[in-house]
């Protein structure tokens, strides 16, 4: 059997390509732009450093996202507390706005449990498949539908009361 790797070429340009979506996501995690930029910057240290590990360039996205959620979850577990940061407090900066334009629907999906957050951030925000998701996250793919559905069931909840009040 012959394995190949993924050339260094293929990943520096899809790292490249994608680098706003990483900000995105990174930002998604730890609410601080300069703590998602580095966040960011070591995933990219990280997996030129493993790359190697790579073998299949279809593997490359759900590889390199998984790499970036572990660099994103050891931030927070560091810092112990997650910060919101309203999106209008946020200086102009060379990237997108990294979150969706309800800023009340983004901090209702960071009250939800770690878990269940990742899960949605990573479908609706980064329009993972569930496969993708289950891959990244490790966890089983009924696991990641329970868990999705759940936390959308709570995110309509929790919206439903918002608008009575």
């Amino acid at each position: 059997m012959n394995v190949t790797h993924v050339s260094e070429r293929q990943l520096t340009d899809f790292l490249v390509e994608n680098q706003a979506r990483f900000y995105r996501l990174a930002y998604s995690y730890l609410q601080d732009r300069e703590e998602a930029l580095d966040a960011v910057q070591a995933a990219v240290c990280r997996a030129l450093e493993r790359q190697e590990s790579l073998r299949e360039a279809d593997a490359m996205r759900t590889w390199f996202y998984r790499i970036l959620v572990n660099v994103c979850m050891d931030a927070l577990r560091r810092r112990k507390l997650v910060t919101l940061v309203p999106p209008e407090v946020l200086d102009a900066g060379s990237y997108e706005d990294p979150l969706p334009a309800d800023g009340d629907l983004a901090r209702r999906v960071e009250a939800l449990p770690p878990e269940v957050s990742t899960i949605i951030k990573l479908r609706f925000y980064e329009e993972l498949s569930l496969k993708e998701i289950s891959d990244i996250t490790g966890c089983n793919l009924n696991t990641v539908k329970t868990r999705l559905y759940t936390g959308l069931k709570k995110l309509r909840v929790s919206m439903e009361g918002a608008n009575e009040a």
